[in-house]
């Protein structure tokens, strides 16, 4: 079956597929994973053209991809939650069923939404299942975890129904299988693989990239059975040897990649693969380590060459200076005050009078600290004893309580960000309505200070008629550019008055509902936005470790600094010495932070296509140990003896 031009992966996954065997194409960073996958498509379509192929992944943006690199008639391309609904949505009495059976179930995953957990909970036949992003069992509404869970039961429960997927589906390929669920894994090679003529699974992706915690991280348990086949595509065409040599010390799956035999791959030279460079710095101060020379000729203000990873949008929002944006989206204590006291009031059955204000709630219900060092006072008593929450309450304890318990508001909405592709909006970011409109006023700043007058006054809706108009949009614009200074709010009012960016229905009905949040936000200085939006746009260097996963630079400087956050600690991955000092109870809980922030560093140092920085602040001597394992002592650098 061999063809030429094909890859010999894919051949020999093409041979599986004629003995109706399902796969695994397991590829480290860098290996090109999708362009196999597409390659695959094609061929599985010419060979079978009168067949459906479904071909699943994680991300809407994966599939937006993967569609528009094929074009190929008889593919179905979407997400992994989009192709389960699709084929369980019909049917609406087995659905209801299920989603009442889980929900009574005590071991069920979806909470039973009636006040009484006792009461046994029954939807009415003339309620529609539907898929939503919130939930509302009550009224037959889900989201994407009920979506798994409910699909899960479905298909374990209804034989025809897996029969009905694989006579519809002969072939279901997953992307980034890594990330998927293990609700999705026993639907795919449990549930199907009991039909007579069950769909041919095959999965791609890497088990180093899991960097989710939901994600099912590898299938090893189904290859040694024989249930799949695993075939790995060793090569590496992005990252020099420095990198790779690194990347397989980090590895714990035992794939060991090798730089590509193609001499056209990026990473080669003249036939030869690049050497390029890994180093660690350490040092009590990271400014040292941008003015090192191992960093000397990086251009930081060029982001798609030069990057930053840091963990979290948390440690980047004090570095890029949008942290007073970030903190009330992030960490308003308001917020967190309600939200505290709605699920004390659900806990406890407490009826509210929605009508009184959030301070006669808050005064007349007994919430009382019941340990701690605030054993004894009420919860709004400790509140108010932090002097920054003072003025916060004054703006909203006189409020209906119905207003305030309506308050929600996420960081996503702040820092959500579009997909592109070949310079084309595949997916607009999903900020609220005021993040948005200011995205606009910046737009069209950006617009005026690139001279590019055309898409200015496009933007703007503005004629230029005569040299007087020409005037007096400049002065205008020039106003808006200086006015950075200005409060948020101010800006706003400016650029509606001028009629630049006039704030629209959905900014106004927005504001409406969202009193508390404007006056916060409407508050900063308009600068702080700016360094949002530069961030956000990638014109500035940083990003978090999470969000480059699939992308690549020339240079990359990681920050190894996971103080404050548990999930990870990149200290149990250097220095081998912990383990043995932690109690017994706790050694299961290092090997799952180990592990997953192997993954994470992984993805990081793998980004790199040139050069490689680690930098750690004040490392600890197993540390260093560590690293000096992993690239040699002389590649270990401590910056307070340069």
């Amino acid at each position: 079956m061999a063809e030429a031009g094909l890859e010999r992966e894919v051949i020999d996954i093409l041979s599986l597929i004629e003995k109706k065997q399902n796969f695994l194409l397991s590829g480290g960073a860098g290996s090109g994973k999708t362009y196999s996958l597409v390659s695959l498509l094609k061929k599985v379509s010419e060979k079978y053209p009168k067949v459906r192929i479904a071909c699943i992944t994680y991300t809407n943006a994966a599939a937006l991809e993967i569609r528009d690199r094929c074009h190929i008639g008889n593919l179905y391309v979407s997400t992994i939650h989009d192709f389960l609904w699709d084929n369980i949505r019909q049917f609406q009495v087995e659905l209801r069923k299920i989603l009442c059976e889980i929900v009574n179930d005590p071991n069920g995953k979806i909470q039973n939404p009636l006040s009484d957990d006792e009461e046994e909970f029954q939807l009415l036949d003339d309620i529609q299942i539907t898929y939503k992003e919130y939930t509302r069992i009550l009224k037959g509404e889900i989201s994407h975890d009920e979506v798994l869970i409910i699909a899960k039961k479905m298909f374990e429960t209804y034989p025809k129904l897996c029969k009905i997927v694989c006579s519809k589906y002969p072939f279901i390929f997953v992307d980034e299988y890594q990330d998927t669920s293990p609700l999705v894994i026993e639907i795919l090679l449990e549930s199907l693989q009991k039909v007579v003529e069950p769909s041919i699974v095959g999965f791609f992706g890497d088990s180093m990239q899991s960097i989710y915690d939901e994600g099912i991280g590898d299938i090893e348990n189904y290859i040694k059975t024989g249930r799949v086949t695993k075939i790995e595509k060793k090569q590496n065409r992005r990252n020099p040897q420095k990198v790779i040599e690194l990347a397989n010390k980090l590895r714990t799956d035992g794939l060991m990649q090798q730089a590509s035999d193609d001499a056209n791959a990026p990473n080669m030279e003249n036939g030869v693969i690049k050497k390029g460079s890994v180093k660690f710095l350490y040092g009590n101060d990271l400014k040292m380590a941008y003015s090192s020379e191992f960093m000397k000729d990086w251009n930081f203000e060029n982001s798609k060459q030069t990057k930053e990873l840091r963990l979290t949008h948390t440690l980047i929002a004090g570095e890029a200076h949008f942290e007073e944006l970030y903190n009330i989206y992030d960490s308003d204590p308001v917020l967190k005050l309600k939200k505290d006291l709605k699920a004390y009031v659900k806990k406890k059955q407490i009826e509210i009078e929605e009508d009184k204000t959030f301070d006669e709630v808050l005064n007349e219900i007994e919430w009382f600290y019941q340990k701690g060092k605030n054993t004894g006072k009420s919860h709004l008593e400790v509140f108010l004893d932090d002097p920054s929450n003072e003025k916060l309450y004054s703006h909203v304890k006189d409020l209906p309580y119905s207003v305030v318990s309506k308050f929600y508001w996420e960081k996503d909405q702040l820092i959500d960000d579009k997909i592109e592709k070949d310079g084309k909006i595949i997916r607009d970011a999903k900020r609220d309505a005021l993040i948005a409109h200011l995205f606009r006023i910046q737009d069209i700043i950006a617009l005026y200070i690139s001279s590019n007058y055309r898409d200015l006054l496009r933007k703007i809706g503005r004629k230029i008629q005569r040299n007087s108009d020409k005037r007096e949009l400049h002065d205008e614009l020039e106003s808006l550019r200086l006015i950075s200074q200005k409060s948020i709010g101010e800006v706003i009012d400016f650029a509606n008055e001028k009629s630049l960016c006039v704030k629209s229905d959905a900014f106004n009905s927005f504001i409406e509902k969202n009193e508390y949040l404007y006056w916060r936000v409407s508050a900063v200085p308009y600068s702080v936005f700016q360094n949002l939006y530069s961030y956000i746009e990638g014109r500035r260097p940083f990003s978090t470790q999470h969000k480059v996963k699939g992308l690549e630079y020339e240079n990359v400087l990681v920050i190894l600094d996971s103080s404050g956050w548990n999930k990870y600690n990149f200290d149990y991955v250097l220095d081998d010495s912990i383990y043995d000092s932690l109690p017994k109870g706790k050694k299961e809980s290092y090997k799952r932070i180990k592990r997953r922030t192997e993954k994470l560093l992984y993805v990081c140092c793998t980004r790199a296509k040139e050069n490689l920085v680690l930098y750690y602040p004040e490392p600890s001597s197993g540390v260093i140990q560590g690293m000096e394992r992993l690239i040699g002592k002389d590649n270990c650098v401590n910056l307070g003896l340069v």
